[in-house]
Parts: C-alpha cells; structure tokens; sequence
C-alpha cells in the first residue's frame, strides 16, 4: 500500500511559523492549486492537488484521510486549541462559524483590493493564510469522521450522557452545518465576475491577489462538501442522515444524499456553464487542441468527480458520470427545458450540438487519468468507460439531413467520433451512421470554403499518393499528437470517416457484429446508377473508401467487388473518371504487391483498357483537343505502373502483364513533353529491372539455397524484359536519326544497353550474338546519329564501372574495337560541338547541353583503358580532374602521333596507323557539315582539329595507308576552289597544315615528290592570298605562312618547311619580268625580312636562296622602300653567312656574287659595281674572290666597245675596289698600267 501514495509522512517546515522556522508543524492539507501546472492537456494533475498527494485514492479505498496527522491530543484550529476528539462535537457551530468568519475576511480582502503593488505580498499572505486555515478545518472534519463517528444504536439506559447525545445528534448537525456553508458560497455560476475572472490568471512569480485564493477556496469548499457527504454516507452505514432543525423550521426534507445530489448536480451545472463561455471562443480547427477547462484545477475538479460517481456507482449503484452528463446534456441537444437538478445552466450557447461534441470528446480524455493523476495511455485503463449511447445519438443528429450541418460542422463532430473512437472501442453503429450519411453526399468535395483546399479534397496525383492516404485512414496519430489534433485541416469528413472504419473492421468482431457485415452494408449502397451518377470527386472517395476496406479485410473480395462497380461506369466515361478508375486500380495492385500476391488479373484487365486508350490516341481522326484530354489517363497510367514496378521487390508478381501493345500506339502518337514522360518512364522500368536482377544475383551468389528461386526469379525478369524490348526499343531506333532527339532517348537507350548486358539472352535476335556492342552501334557509334545524343547516350555508359570494364576486358578486337569507336565518337562530337549554335553565335539550349554532355564525355574517354595507356606512353597524363574538349583533343593527338614516332617495329607502327584511322574515322565527312554552315566557329573548329592531326600525325599520314587521307586533306581543305568564306580559319590553322605537310614530304617513302609538289602548291597559294597589296607590319607580322615557319629553335624539320617557302617565294613572287619588278614588290620583300628575322638560320645555302633576288631588286629598283627593305635583307643573309663560314669566304655567296656579275656584264656594270659596293662594307671578304673576274670583265667590256679605256666605268671600279683593301689597292695599279 505504500507504494500508493506519495505524499511524505514527514511534515515540512511551516512557512507560515513566524516565531519558530525550525518547528515542525503538519503539512498543509491538498488543495487546488494552479500555480505549479503548466496549461498542457496531456500533463500531469497538480502535485499539491488531491489526485497527486492521494487523498483521492484515500477516500475511494475508504482509508484515513490523513493518517500521519491529528495524532496529538488537541489540535489548533483556527488559532485555538481544540480536543482532537471531541471537538466536532462539542463544538460544532462555533467552528463552523468561525469558518464563516474566515471567508467573510476573504471576502472582504477581495472587496477591498487595491492595485498598489506595495500590498501585493501582504495581501497573498493573508488570503493564503485565510485559505489555508479553512481547508485545514474541513481536512479535520474528513479526518473526525473517519476516525470517531458511529452510528447511533439504540440504547437502553434510560440517562444517556450528555456527550453521546451530542454524538448521536452531530451527522445532523454537521449536514445543517454543510447546507449552510453551500448557501454561503453559492454556485460557481453565482460568482463575481471579478472573482471567476481569478480562472485565467497566470502568475509564475507566485503571488496571487485575493480573488484567486477565494475562487479556489470555493472549489476547495465544493469538493470538500462532496467528500464529507461520501464518507458520512459510508460511515452511517446506509442511515439516512436528516437535518432536523431545517426539517422542523422549514417542513422540507434535507438529507445528506439529497444534499450530495444537489451540490453534485449544481457543480456538474456550473461547470459545464465554464465550459461552454469557452466554446463560445473555440474556432472549429482548434477543437480538439483547445481544452474545455478555466483553469488546471478545474480540470482536476472534472476528474475527481469523474472517479467518485464510479465509484459510487460501483458500490452504492447509484448513477455514473456519464448518466449525469447524458441528463445534463441531452436537454441542451434537443432545445428541451433542463431537469430540475440542473437549473441554472446558461440558455444561450452558440452551438449546442457541436459545444455537446466538444465536451463529451473532452471529458473522455479526462477519463484517461487515474486515482493518482497520473494520464494512461491504455484503452484498457480507462475507469470511465464510454458513453456511446449519447455519441450515437448525437451522431444521428449531425448526420441527420434536415438539419443540414455544413461541412465544417460535420467534420468537426467526426472528428471528436474519432477521437472517441481512439479512447474507447469502436461503435458499429456509429460506423454505420456515418456510412449513411457520407453514401449520400459520395459526390461531394467535403471542403470548408474559409479553410481553403490544401491537403483537403484533392484528386490524389499517383496511386501511391492515393494508397498512402489510405494508409493514413488505417493508421490513425495518436489522440494526443499534432497530426490528430489538427486533422480537421489536413482532412475532410469524410477522410475521418474512413478512419473511424478502419479502427471499426481492425476489430475481429466489431460491436459484436461481423465485418462482413459491415462489407454488406457498404456495398449495398452502390448499384449500376449510383456508379455512373459518381462525379470525380464522387469516383475519388469511392476509391479510397475501397482502399481503406482491402487493406483491412479480405483483399482479393474487396478487388474483385471494387473492380465489378467500376465495370458498370460507361465505355464513353470522361477521362478524367478514366484517370482516377486506374490510379485506383493501380492503387490495389501496389496493395496486391505489399501482400506478395500475384497481380496478373489485375494488371490484365488494366492494361487491356490502357490499350484500348493508346488506340484512341493514336487514331488521326482524333480531335485535338480528345487528344489532349486522353493523355491525362495515359500519362497517369505511365506514372502508376511506375510506382508499381518501383515498389516491387522482386518483379515476380507479374507485372510484366501492364507493358503491352498499348505501348506501340502510344510512343509514335506523343509530342515533345509527352514524350519525355513516356521515356521517362521507360527509363524507371528498365532501371528497377536491373536493380532486381542483380540483387537476386547477388543473393544467389551468397545464399546456398538461393538458385531454385534465382531461376524462377529470372524467368521472369526476362518476360519483362522481353517486353521492354518488344514494345519501346523499334520505336527508341526510329528516333535515333533524328536532329532534335529528346534529352531522354539517350537516357533510355542506354538503359537498355545495360540491360543486354545483365541480360543478354533477353535481348532481340537481330541484335544477337553481341548485343551491347550491336546496341552501342545504333546509337552511339554509328556517324549518322546527333552529338547531343551520342554524348548523354556514352556518358552514361563510360560511367559505368562494370560495362566499361566488360567492354576493355573482351576479346582484343572487340575490346579494341569498342574503345576506337567509342573514342571516334568523341572525336565527331567535338568537331561538330558549333552546329547547334544560334544565328548569332550564341549558344542555344541545345548547345549548352551538349557542351556539358561533352565536358563530361571527354573525362571518361580519356580515363578509357585505351586512351589511357597513350597518354602514359606519351607522357601527356592531363593534370586537371576536367579538362577542357580542344585541349583533350589536342592532347590525345599529340599522344598518338608521339606514341607512333617511337615505335621501332613495322607491324606494330602498321598497328598504330590502323588505330589512329580508326579514331578520326572519315573526318572530312565529320566536318562536311561545319563547312557547309559557314558558321565561322565551325569552320575553325574543323580547320583546327584536321591541321592538329596533319601536324602531329604527319609521319602517320605519310604511309601508304593513310596518305589517301591526307591527299584529301589537301585537296578538300587546302586546296579548294574557292576561298571566300574559310578565310578566318585557315589564317588561324594553317601553320598546322603547312608543318605538317612539309613533315610528311621529308618521310614519305612513295609520294614525296607529289606531296612536296602539294605543298609548293598550298605555300603559292596562301602566300599570295594573304600578302597585302601595299607593305603593312601588322599583317605581314601575321601572315599563316610566315607564322608556319617560324622557330625559337632552329630544327632540321623547320629548317625544310623555310627552304621550301624561300623557293616558292623566289620562284614566284621575286622574277623580274625583263626590266619591270615583281608586283607588291615591297610586300614580298618585307615578307622576306620577317621570315629571317624570326629565325636564326645560319646554313648558307639555306640563306643564299633568295640572295640573286635580293641583288637584283638592290641593283634594278630604286623606290626607296624597296631599296631599303632589300638592302636590309641582303645585309642579314651576309653577315649571317660571313659569321657561318669560319674558315673564308662563303662559297655560296661568292658563286651567287659570280654569277650576279657576269649576268649583268656589259649592261649594268656601274649598278653591278654599286651593288657590290653594298656588298663589300659588309663582307669584303666575298668581293675580294671576285676581282679577277670582275677585272677581266672590264677589259673585256673595253675590248668590245673598241673606244679605249672606259673612265667613267674604271672610275666606278675603283671606287669599289678602294673598299678592298691590299687587294683592292694592288688591282688599281693593276689598271692604271694597261
């Protein structure tokens, strides 16, 4: 028994001791108290309160009220000292007047309140003090009777005492003495407003004005009354106690149950006056989080008196609480006069019917604390049991059509049916109440105009959002949770209805009534015109309501019933009915999968009607706006079957059956979106497919007894890919040429490439023996498909660790194979990255997609076995984790071309080459379409990345087997007929082409000769075309062929290139034509000056190679531009070739000087002399060789003329051989003497 109680035996220190603190002193009595609670529904009662310190338990159990206290002889009562045990006798009416006095000085503190806060504490003190002495007395009362009353017996001496005849008269006395103090404080009704005002004051610092301790005391007094009544009662022994001074005075019977029956009756009243005042302010969303109760010690005061009526019904058979309340409350339902035991209750309320849901749904979860205070969770703890004779009545009420109660009225009292529901068992009755009601407004929308529609009413978008609102019906919150307190927001009333079902069927029998039965009476509401009357909403809730009945009873007889109803809707139903009939349908074969149950009925009977839709759709006769409204079903069955194939954990259950021909008419007859949505879909399927089939791979590979069920597992994993196969992918290979593919056709396509590879033997015979290579073909190797597509497509693939390892780890063809079209792909897709520009130049969608589809797919080719081991052998691994597509290409033609110019073997450098074709495949057939746009990023891409492979492939190229490619090289892009447009990518690409070419005329072993013809060709060419008219440093600075030529080192091959443009230069733009200069004479020479500027060649006969124009122009042209320009040269190549001939004069130079002479003898010897004059401040080394030549040419020159000496000529020579020195000098003795 101890364990029963918690209060402590051991008094604390009285804080009201104001002489001793360390005296010990009883503890105060409990009491009401609201000080220390915190306003929350679901918390415990007070701990001063009567629950928490026992005295409850006490008074059911019959025990001493206080049994550690009144021990002593006397005992302080109201300041004075009094017998313990005969004071109540002795002195009844001087203590209970003097317990009048101490309420009249409560009273009056009250009157007198003041709002000076100076006086706050002193007057808290003093009413608490007031209080406290009250409640004492009355605990001293409790205390007296239950230890000291008797019951009179007859006695025989004929001189009773004079004690015992106050004895006998004190249950008397004492009931007059109750009646009285009840008609002192009157009803809680009564009250000041100043006082019941008392009920909402929150003061956490704990000091309280007057008001507050009276009000409380009141309910003390009220509660206490009740008390003392119950235990004089039992104490009595069944006696009838009478008040015969009152009985005399007035002639009316009062007896102490008619008193308990008065007060009781009058409290229950008063309360219930409190609780509806509060409803008055409790908006219908709030109902249930709002309380009933003022105050938490009325909320203790309900559970108290909850627990004395049982208990009272329990041993005296008197009425329940629930009788009480049902006689209190049906009168204000129904209009009707209140009983007279409950007069005073007020006659306005604003909506008795729902006020009368509120409380009985509010008072039931009070009935949810025991005798300690302590809130039970357990339907089975409940002490109050349930009150459904009033709920169904009240529910007829609601649900009674006359009335015509708004929504937001119904779903408010289903929801307080639920919440009763949930503490009680459910009603069948009520179930079927509400079925009546919601079966004849099925149609409606159920919504709450002011509440708005979210969450609330809506067409459920997915069968899953429809099952899983279903399984919120089967699995209602708990009753204390956010979710249950604000579900009048989040549900309609019908929602809750179904709630209220479902707890109904979760019951085996419920109300004693199968649940069959139940099943009947649902579906005798609908017939053949009662389904085609349904409108969507109507449609929507019968689904729903039949989701909630299969997932609680039998599911195949539910299905099977609900699929026999929707077959009486017509052929010709509106989509949207058409919509929500398969969302449902589909809904029931998701439940069928949760239970493991073979769908294969089902989905047959669905898939038979999306078929005939898909039809209808595809039909060209159809209007367009049919059309529109058929892809609603359409579109919803793609998203159901989704969630079906998604949901299911093995694929065993023959989903297969909802992939059929309805595919095949469907596919062709989308536009764009819809099209994305079917393909979207597809890729689901396909994903879930595999992820089923490796999981069962992977159990049968760690399970022994795994490969019985792996077996039948994959027979039928392979009938849903056969269906995959057979219904979407001829459709996926219509697309594939398509211009504008839809981003998802990649996306899908590679789906099924994974596919063939976790199942091959699913796939096709056409794309048998190798199906992922035969796949890969179609859509990602083959040159004709788009970039956009071949990029997604082999960026989903290359990605994928175990293909890519499939595919590198085959045969060495194949695995080669595989690599090098994979590889070529990227190559075309990078060449052709500007097609899909706009007009402008920007870049449109569709070119912003593949340029990230291309940054992606350029990473995962270069991390490709293959390509890898290139650039390792090359020393060319790229140090960014994303490099940029030009530079990767650039990279990996470089890495080819290195990779090539070390191999030492023949066939494997034949290898290579092979190889190397491989990857830029037909590469001018990949640029074709650049060129032909005349878009001027195309056109320099294409140029750029032919010349990087005629650069850095030039020995490659030069084999017989790939020179058939650069022949057409040349032909198609160097020389073409017509050079208007590609102007700007040549000038930027050409130096490529150019070294290139002049690397592949050194090597080539059968074509040198006409590929050195070729590129004197390309080099007269473009010399020509880019030269300007008149010189200009800018442009010649920037001229493609000069650029081309250029070295910061000097080397063997650029050295080639420069000796070749250097022919092609005096061959075709330094040729006198008899007197008349070359034409952009000036632009030529200055041409001249950079190419040797910019290089330091120092070979003579390299140098010397333009040395004869070079004198001629210096000789013949005397514009000063031109003069200076050829000087400029002319002293370059000397100087250059004096400092290279270390051991004499220049041979080369001294033979071009030779022959420069004896050209010009006898015609421009004073020029020539003037030339060589330049020549001789230079170098005079080289004119030094020539004085005997050039002597022998003067006498000559004489002789011919036969006038004698020449003067003016000899005088020239001289001049030029003053410059000689010694050698000079001893000439022009020479000459002097003839």
């Amino acid at each position: 028994m101890a364990e029963d109680f918690s209060q402590s035996l051991t008094p604390p220190v009285s804080p009201f001791a104001a002489d001793s603190l360390c005296e010990l002193t009883p503890a105060h009595p409990p009491c009401f108290c609201c000080s220390d609670t915190k306003e929350d529904p679901t918390g415990a009662l007070s701990t001063e309160g009567y629950a928490a310190r026992g005295s409850l338990k006490r008074l059911l159990l019959r025990l001493d009220p206080a049994p550690a206290e009144y021990e002593t002889d006397t005992v302080e009562i109201f300041g004075f000292p009094w017998v313990t045990e005969t004071a109540l006798v002795e002195s009844t009416t001087l203590l209970f007047g003097l317990l009048r006095q101490k309420i009249y000085r409560l009273e009056t503190l009250v009157q007198a309140g003041s709002n000076d806060f100076g006086q706050a504490g002193s007057l808290h003190y003093e009413a608490e003090d007031l209080r406290l002495q009250c409640i004492s007395f009355l605990q001293y009362v409790k205390v007296f009777l239950h230890r000291y009353l008797e019951p009179s017996s007859s006695s025989n001496a004929d001189q009773p005492h004079p004690y015992e005849e106050l004895e006998a008269q004190l249950p008397s006395a004492l009931l007059e003495e109750l009646f009285g103090i009840t008609l002192l404080i009157g009803r809680l009704k009564d009250l000041p407003a100043n006082i019941q005002s008392a009920f909402t004051i929150s003061n956490q610092g704990k000091i309280f004005p007057p008001s507050w301790h009276l009000l409380h005391l009141h309910l003390d007094i009220h509660w206490f009354v009740l008390e003392i009544l119950h235990i004089l009662g039992h104490k009595m022994q069944g006696q009838v106690v009478y008040a015969h001074q009152f009985v005399n005075l007035t002639g009316e019977n009062l007896t102490d149950t008619s008193l308990f029956e008065e007060q009781l009756c009058g409290l229950l009243c008063d309360l219930t006056g409190l609780a509806m005042g509060k409803y008055s302010k409790v908006r219908p969303t709030e109902a249930l989080s709002t309380h009933h109760f003022l105050c938490p010690c009325t909320k203790e005061l309900w559970v108290l008196l909850m627990h004395l009526l049982e208990q009272r019904k329990k041993v005296l058979h008197t009425q329940s609480f629930w009788s009480y309340m049902n006689l209190l409350l049906r009168p204000l339902v129904s209009g009707k006069p209140a009983a007279e035991q409950f007069s005073g209750l007020p006659t306005h309320c604003k909506d008795p019917l729902g006020f009368t849901w509120w409380l009985v749904t509010h008072l039931a979860m009070l009935g949810q604390y025991n005798r300690n205070g302590t809130l039970l969770r357990s339907k089975e703890e409940n002490s109050l049991g349930d009150n459904w004779t009033l709920t169904e009545e009240l529910l007829k009420l609601t649900c009674n059509t006359t009335r015509g109660l708004a929504e937001e009225q119904v779903r408010m009292h289903a929801h307080c049916c639920l919440s009763l529901c949930l503490l009680w068992e459910p009603s069948t009755s009520a179930v079927s109440t509400l079925w009546d009601y919601h079966s004849k407004n099925l149609n409606s929308s159920f919504t709450v105009p002011w509440l708005g529609v979210s969450g609330v009413g809506s067409l459920y978008k997915s069968p899953m959002a429809l099952l899983e609102q279903a399984r919120c019906c089967c699995r209602p919150s708990d009753l204390h949770s956010s979710g249950h307190t604000q579900l009048y927001r989040s549900a309609n009333s019908f929602q809750i209805f179904l709630r209220v079902l479902a707890l109904c069927l979760a019951q085996d029998r419920a109300g004693g009534v199968p649940q069959r039965q139940i099943k009947g009476r649902i579906y005798s509401k609908f017939s053949s015109k009662k389904m085609q009357d349904l409108s969507e909403a109507g449609l929507m809730n019968f689904l729903l309501l039949f989701l909630v009945v299969a997932r609680q009873v039998e599911l195949e007889d539910v299905a099977s019933r609900a699929s026999e109803l929707l077959s009486f809707l017509p052929s010709n139903c509106p989509p949207g009915h058409r919509t929500l009939v398969w969302r449902g349908q589909l809904s029931l074969l998701l439940l069928f999968q949760e239970r493991g149950l073979d769908v294969g009925a089902q989905a047959s009977w669905l898939a038979s009607s999306f078929n005939e839709t898909a039809k209808e759709f595809y039909n060209k006769t159809t209007e367009v706006s049919r059309r529109l409204a058929l892809w609603g079903p359409l579109g919803s069955y793609l998203e159901g079957v989704a969630e079906v194939f998604e949901t299911s954990t093995n694929l065993s259950l023959s989903e297969e059956k909802l992939l059929n021909e309805g595919f095949d008419w469907l596919l062709p007859a989308c536009r764009l979106s819809e099209l994305n949505s079917a393909l979207g879909f597809l890729q689901t399927v396909l994903a879930q497919l595999r992820r089923v089939h490796q999981r069962s791979v992977h159990s049968a590979s760690t399970l022994a007894w795994a490969p019985a069920n792996t077996n039948v597992g994959k027979e039928r994993h392979l009938a849903v890919a056969a269906k995959l196969w057979a219904h979407f992918l001829p459709f996926l290979r219509s697309l594939r040429l398509s211009q504008t593919p839809p981003a998802q056709l990649a996306d899908a396509a590679a789906g099924f490439t994974l596919l063939a590879s976790d199942l091959p033997s699913s796939a096709p015979q056409d794309l048998q023996p190798n199906p992922v290579h035969s796949i890969m073909q179609c859509f990602g190797w083959d040159d004709m498909v788009h970039p956009l597509l071949v990029t997604r497509y082999l960026t989903h693939l290359l990605q994928n660790s175990e293909l890519l390892a499939s595919i590198s780890s085959g045969s060495a063809a194949v695995s080669g194979s595989a690599q090098s079209l994979s590889v070529r792909a990227w190559f075309r897709c990078v060449v052709q990255r500007h097609l899909h520009k706009n007009q402008d130049g920007s870049d449109s969608k569709a070119g912003q997609a593949l340029e990230e589809q291309l940054c992606e797919l350029t990473r995962l080719v270069l991390r490709l076995p293959e390509v890898d081991s290139l650039l390792q052998r090359a020393g060319l691994q790229p140090t960014a984790t994303r490099l940029e597509p030009l530079l990767a290409l650039e990279m990996f033609v470089k890495a080819v071309g290195s990779v090539y110019s070390g191999l030492q073997v023949l066939s494997e450098r034949s290898a290579m080459v092979t190889r190397a074709l491989d990857y830029v495949g037909d590469i001018l057939k990949h640029i074709k379409p650049s060129l032909v746009s005349k878009n001027q990023e195309g056109l320099q891409l294409a140029y750029w990345a032919v010349g990087c492979i005629v650069k850095h492939w030039s020995p490659l190229l030069a084999t017989s087997k790939a020179q058939q490619l650069l022949f057409r090289i040349v032909d198609g892009l160097l020389l073409p007929h017509n050079l208007t447009v590609q102007d700007k990518a040549l000038r930027d690409s050409l130096p490529l082409y150019l070294q290139g070419l002049s690397v592949a005329s050194c090597v080539s072993q059968s074509q040198g000769a006409y590929l050195r013809q070729q590129l004197r060709s390309v080099i007269r060419r473009y010399l020509d075309h880019f030269l300007p008219a008149s010189p200009s440093v800018g442009v010649i600075a920037n001229h493609p062929v000069l650029l081309s030529a250029c070295e910061a080192n000097p080397t063997s091959r650029g050295a080639s290139l420069r000796r070749t443009i250097l022919e092609v230069l005096c061959e075709s733009f330094l040729q006198f034509r008899g007197h008349a200069p070359p034409p952009r004479l000036a632009s030529v020479l200055m041409f001249l000056l950079e190419l040797l500027r910019r290089n330091s060649d120092s070979d003579p006969g390299l140098l010397t190679l333009p040395f004869p124009a070079l004198l001629r122009c210096v000789m013949l042209v005397n514009e000063p531009q031109v003069r200076k320009l050829s000087t400029d040269a002319l002293q370059l190549i000397v100087e250059r070739c004096a400092v290279a001939s270390t051991e004499g004069p220049c041979d080369q130079m001294i033979t071009v000087l030779r022959s420069f002479a004896d050209e010009n003898e006898g015609i421009y010897d004073r020029q020539v002399y003037s030339v060589l004059e330049t020549v001789a401040v230079l170098d005079p080394s080289v004119v030094q060789a020539l004085i005997p030549n050039l002597s022998a040419s003067l006498r000559n020159t004489e002789h011919k003329r036969g006038l004698g000496r020449n003067t003016a000529l000899r005088s020239a020579y001289r001049k030029l051989l003053s410059l000689l020195g010694e050698c000079g000098h001893a000439e022009m003795t020479s000459l002097e003497a003839d």
